[in-house]
């Protein structure tokens, strides 16, 4: 049985996609984490509420859960698919390379799709190395749940900003009273973070 990889941190940049302006998110993560830690981690610094199935896409191969592997095996071979508790962030730094892509689908009936970059780690994790995980920055609020996909978000964010419009008020309570689509607050993401945790 193969050693574990050395501990060292991965940075990723994290988009999500077909929405405007761009929500994005870079993070700093070991690189011993499996996808199921990553899949924990994104749902809390996206502001998802881990309600509704996903999975990573790797080139022509997939990660995910174990029981949607079962579920979709029924249908499908699955020869392309790997277990998300058994597969290390490192292998697939391994295969992709610094400036590699895959993606992260989440709802696939809303049809969340994000796009996620493996970058160069800061110096000073390397050098200092400085806890993990971290997100380091980013931009825009996540979408509510069940908001109805990018297409359900944008009519969600007009119905928001005209108080003419018959459909306010019920979104405006649906939302819980308000909701900013510029409101990032990157020191709460960091203070807040624990292992498990859900929103």
């Amino acid at each position: 049985m193969p050693s574990p990889p050395k501990s060292s941190p991965v940075a990723l940049r994290i988009e999500l996609l077909s929405i405007e302006p761009l929500i994005w998110r870079r993070i700093v993560v070991s690189n011993q984490w499996t996808f199921a830690a990553l899949h924990n981690y994104l749902q809390w610094i996206m502001g998802w509420q881990d309600s509704h199935a996903h999975e990573f896409r790797v080139g022509e191969g997939c990660i995910a859960p174990d029981w949607l592997i079962q579920e979709v095996g029924q249908d499908r071979d699955l020869k392309t698919y790997k277990d998300e508790r058994r597969t290390s962030i490192a292998a697939i730094v391994r295969e992709l390379g610094i400036g590699g892509e895959f993606a992260y689908d989440y709802d696939m009936g809303d049809g969340w799709e994000h796009r996620i970059v493996i970058e160069p780690a800061p110096a000073r994790w390397v050098d200092l190395e400085l806890r993990t995980p971290l997100c380091v920055a980013g931009e825009n609020a996540c979408p509510p749940e069940d908001v109805g996909g990018p297409h359900g978000y944008q009519r969600f964010l007009e119905c928001l900003a005209d108080v003419s419009n018959e459909e306010h008020a019920d979104m405006l309570r649906w939302a819980g009273g308000v909701f900013d689509p510029k409101g990032f607050d990157l020191n709460r993401l960091n203070r807040d973070w624990r292992p498990g945790r859900r929103r």
